[in-house]
């Protein structure tokens, strides 16, 4: 079951998880591709914003878990009633559906 950044990411979009996922599978805020490099430029502005987990891509390693300084990565299954919309969000990021 892949992992999803939930909502205390918007604002933050801290590219720590970025840096330790073996597989980049941790994009965004715009760029499905970029593997978060835009959070890391010189001027960027996290307002609104979050990063996203690509759903086929992630091998549920969980190494993005303890570095996460907002703890906003859970697993799918265990994502907080409170921020279940995240779930959805990651995946239409990405053009999937959610399930």
């Amino acid at each position: 079951m892949p992992y999803i950044i939930t909502d205390p990411c918007v604002s933050v979009c801290d590219a720590a998880c970025v840096d330790v996922c073996p597989v980049d599978c941790i994009h965004g805020p715009e760029d499905t591709e970029g593997s978060g490099q835009e959070v890391k430029e010189s001027g960027f502005d996290p307002e609104g914003k979050q990063l996203y987990i690509d759903a086929d891509v992630c091998i549920d390693c969980d190494a993005c878990v303890p570095v996460c300084p907002v703890d906003a990565i859970y697993e799918e299954s265990d994502v907080p009633d409170e921020w279940n919309e995240s779930i959805r969000k990651n995946y239409e990021f990405f053009g999937l559906e959610a399930p």
